[in-house]
C-alpha cells in the first residue's frame, strides 16, 4: 500500500491535477467501483444515524442512560424480562441485562461516540503528520534528521500499551471521548509523517516547484501553494485508512476499561459488559459487535476505493467493483477500433 501512496504521477496524467477536472476524474473512477459505492452508502447511513441519534431515541421515547429495573428479572441474575431480550414496542432492540437501559438508544448513541472519536483522532494524526513531514522535507539536514528520528520513535511506540498507560493516569473528570481521541492522535501520527516527507521530497524535484523557488517565493509559500495540493491524494488516501483503524482502537480501549466510561455509550464499552451475557442475552453482544464489524468493513472498502480512484495505476488489494476491468477492456479495445 505504501508503494501506491508514494507513487508519483507521471507527467500528463490527471491524477495529480488539482481542480475541477481532477475531481471529475476521481468521481468517475470511484463510481466505477460498485463495492466502494455500496460502502459509501453504508458509511453515509451510519453517519446519518449517529447525527440523528437524539431524534431517533425521541421517536422511540427512550433515553440511553435511563434505568428500567422493572424490565429485569432479578431472580434470574438480571436477565431481561420478555422474549428476545425484552424487545417490545417501547424497546425496539430490547434492554441491557442488569440495568434495563434501552439497547437501541445506547447503540445509536454509541455510533455517535465511536465515529466522533475516530474522526477526531484522524484529524489530529493528519495535522501533526503533515506539519512534521513537510517541515522535515523542507528543512536543512539537521532539521530533517531530528524530525525523522522523532518520527521513527513514534512509529515504534506500541499504540495500545502507550494508550493504556496514558488513559490510566489522567483524572476521570477529563471528558473521556476527547481524551481517547487526543491520545490516539498524539501517538499514532508517525506513519503519515513518513509518507508526507517522502512525497514532499519527490515533489520538490518537479519543474513547477523549482520554478516557484527560483522566482523568489519563500519556503512556506511554496509549501502552501505548490506542495500541499500535490499532497492531497496520499493524505486523503491514508486518512481514509486511518478512520476504521481508530474505530477499532477506541473499541479495544473501551473494552479494556480505559476508554469511554459508562454511562456514556460506546460500542467497545458495550462489548465489555456483554461478554458475560452472550448466552442469556445474545443480542446484547451481537448488536454492538455487528455494528462495529459493518462500520470497519465499509470504511476499509471505501478507503481502498478512494486509494484506487486517486491512483488508478495501483490495483485494488480488495478488488472492489468491476469498473476497473471494464476500463481495462475498453482501453485494450480502443487501438483496434482506431485502426479500423
Amino acid at each position: 500500500m505504501s508503494e501506491a501512496l508514494l507513487a508519483t504521477p507521471a507527467p500528463g496524467t490527471d491524477t495529480a491535477v488539482p481542480g475541477a477536472s481532477g475531481a471529475r476524474q476521481f468521481w468517475r473512477r470511484l463510481r466505477a467501483q460498485r463495492a466502494a459505492l455500496v460502502a459509501a452508502v453504508v458509511v453515509a447511513l451510519l453517519v446519518l444515524i449517529a447525527l440523528a441519534a437524539p431524534l431517533l431515541t425521541a421517536i422511540e421515547g427512550q433515553d440511553p442512560t435511563a434505568y428500567h429495573p422493572s424490565l429485569i428479572d432479578s431472580a434470574r441474575g438480571g436477565v431481561p424480562v420478555g422474549p428476545l431480550g425484552g424487545i417490545s414496542g417501547d424497546h425496539w432492540l430490547g434492554v441491557e441485562p442488569q440495568t434495563g437501559r434501552d439497547l437501541f438508544a445506547r447503540l445509536v448513541y454509541g455510533a455517535r461516540v465511536s465515529l466522533a472519536v475516530a474522526l477526531a483522532a484522524t484529524v489530529v494524526q493528519v495535522a501533526i503528520g503533515v506539519v512534521v513531514g513537510v517541515a522535515a522535507a523542507l528543512g536543512n539536514r539537521w532539521v530533517d534528521q531530528l524530525l525523522s528520528r522523532i518520527t521513527d520513535i513514534f512509529v515504534a511506540l506500541p499504540l495500545m500499551i502507550m494508550s493504556l498507560a496514558l488513559l490510566a493516569i489522567v483524572p476521570s473528570s477529563f471528558p473521556r471521548p476527547v481524551l481517547v481521541a487526543l491520545v490516539i492522535g498524539l501517538i499514532a501520527w508517525g506513519n503519515i509523517a513518513k509518507i508526507v516527507r517522502a512525497q514532499t521530497l519527490t515533489l520538490k524535484g518537479l519543474d513547477y516547484v523549482a520554478a516557484s523557488r527560483l522566482s523568489g517565493w519563500g519556503t512556506w509559500r511554496v509549501a502552501r501553494r505548490e506542495l500541499l495540493p500535490g499532497l492531497a491524494a496520499p493524505v486523503l488516501t491514508y486518512a481514509a485508512i486511518l478512520v476504521p483503524q481508530n474505530i477499532t482502537v477506541e473499541a479495544a480501549l473501551s473494552f479494556l476499561g480505559v476508554g469511554v466510561k459508562p454511562p456514556t455509550p460506546s460500542w467497545g464499552q458495550m462489548l465489555t459488559a456483554a461478554d458475560v451475557w452472550y448466552q442469556a442475552a445474545p443480542q446484547y453482544l451481537l448488536l454492538p459487535a455487528g455494528a462495529l464489524f459493518v462500520t470497519v468493513l465499509a470504511l476499509t472498502v471505501l478507503g481502498d476505493g478512494v486509494r484506487t480512484a486517486l491512483d488508478p495505476r495501483a490495483a485494488s488489494r480488495l478488488r472492489v467493483g468491476t469498473g476497473r476491468r471494464r476500463e481495462t477492456r475498453a482501453d485494450t479495445a480502443a487501438p483496434k477500433g482506431g485502426a479500423s
